[in-house]
C-alpha cells in the first residue's frame, strides 16, 4: 500500500482520475446515459397493429404533442401548478428562513432546522395518503369547514396545496442558507444610518435573498413539473405531464410517446436553468 501510496503521490493527475472514475462513470452512464435513451426512444414510434417499437427516426411524436389541443394544455397546466407550488413555497418560506437566521436563538435554530428536516424523513407516499385522508369528502378538512362537501375535496387545488407541502423544505433550506450568511453587522449599520426596515430589506436583504429563492424555486419548480404520484393521489381528474408519461407507458404501452412527452419538462428545466442563472441561483446550490 505504501508502494501504491508513493506511486500515486509521485502522479498528481493519475491520483486525481482514480478519484473521480467512479463518480464520473457513475454521472455518464447511469444519468447522461438515461438521458440519452430517452432522447433517442422519443423519436422512434409504435407499430399501430403490431404494438412492436418501430426504432427508426421519426417526429411523429413531436408532432403529436404540437398538433393536439389536449397536450398544450397538459403543459401549460403542469407549468402553471409548478408555477403556483413555487409561488406558495416562496412566500412561505421567506419569512420563516428569516426569523431561523435573523431573530430565533442559535438553541432554538437548531431545533427548528430539524423541525424542517424531520418531515423529509417520512415517506413521500405516506405524507401524501395522509393528505388524502384530510382532504376526503367528510374527512377533517371539511369538517373544519362546515361538514361534507365544504372543503376543496380533491383536485388541482388540492394537489398544488399538497405539492406545497412535500416541496416547502427544499425552499426553506436554501433561503435560510443564505439569509445566514447575512452579517448582522451590515442590518445593524444600517439601523444606525437611519434607515428604515423596507429600504434595509431592499437594499442589503433582497440582493442576497433573490439567489436564494431562485435556488430552491429550481427544486420546488422541477419537481412539481415531473411529479405524478400526487396527482394520482389527490388530483382527482386532474392530468399533468407525469401522469401522461405514465399512462403512455402502461395502460398503453407507447413508450416513444411517453418519451416524448418526458422531454417537455425537461426542456422546461433547461431553459429554466438558463434564465436564472444570471441572478448566481446556481452558486447557491
Amino acid at each position: 500500500m505504501s508502494t501504491l501510496g508513493s506511486y500515486l503521490h509521485r502522479r498528481p493527475r493519475l491520483r486525481l482520475a482514480a478519484l473521480l472514475s467512479a463518480p464520473l462513470l457513475w454521472l455518464v452512464v447511469a444519468y447522461l446515459g438515461a438521458l440519452a435513451v430517452l432522447l433517442v426512444s422519443a423519436f422512434w414510434t409504435v407499430n399501430g397493429f403490431t404494438g412492436e417499437t418501430v426504432r427508426e427516426f421519426s417526429l411523429a411524436n413531436f408532432r403529436t404533442i404540437l398538433a393536439e389541443e389536449v397536450y398544450r394544455a397538459v403543459t401549460l397546466r403542469s407549468i402553471g401548478v409548478a408555477a403556483a407550488v413555487t409561488g406558495i413555497c416562496v412566500v412561505l418560506a421567506v419569512p420563516m428562513a428569516f426569523f431561523m437566521a435573523k431573530v430565533a436563538s442559535a438553541r432554538s435554530r437548531h431545533w427548528l432546522v430539524i423541525a424542517i428536516l424531520t418531515p423529509l424523513w417520512a415517506s413521500y407516499l405516506v405524507k401524501a395518503y395522509a393528505w388524502r385522508i384530510l382532504l376526503a369528502n367528510g374527512g377533517p378538512v371539511d369538517t373544519l369547514l362546515g361538514g361534507p362537501g365544504s372543503g376543496p375535496g380533491y383536485g388541482l387545488f388540492a394537489t398544488i396545496l399538497v405539492l406545497s407541502y412535500l416541496w416547502l423544505p427544499y425552499m426553506i433550506l436554501p433561503v435560510y442558507a443564505g439569509l445566514e450568511r447575512l452579517p448582522d453587522s451590515l442590518l445593524e449599520a444600517s439601523a444606525d444610518l437611519g434607515a428604515r426596515a423596507g429600504r434595509t430589506f431592499r437594499t442589503i436583504v433582497l440582493p442576497i435573498l433573490i439567489p436564494s429563492v431562485f435556488a430552491g424555486s429550481i427544486f420546488t419548480f422541477s419537481l412539481s413539473l415531473g411529479d405524478y404520484i400526487t396527482v394520482q393521489i389527490v388530483g382527482g381528474k386532474t392530468q399533468l405531464l407525469g401522469n401522461v408519461v405514465y399512462a403512455n407507458i402502461g395502460a398503453a404501452n407507447n413508450l416513444p410517446f411517453a418519451a416524448a412527452i418526458a422531454t417537455i419538462p425537461v426542456l422546461v428545466m433547461v431553459i429554466y436553468l438558463v434564465a436564472v442563472r444570471r441572478s448566481g441561483a446556481l452558486e447557491q446550490l
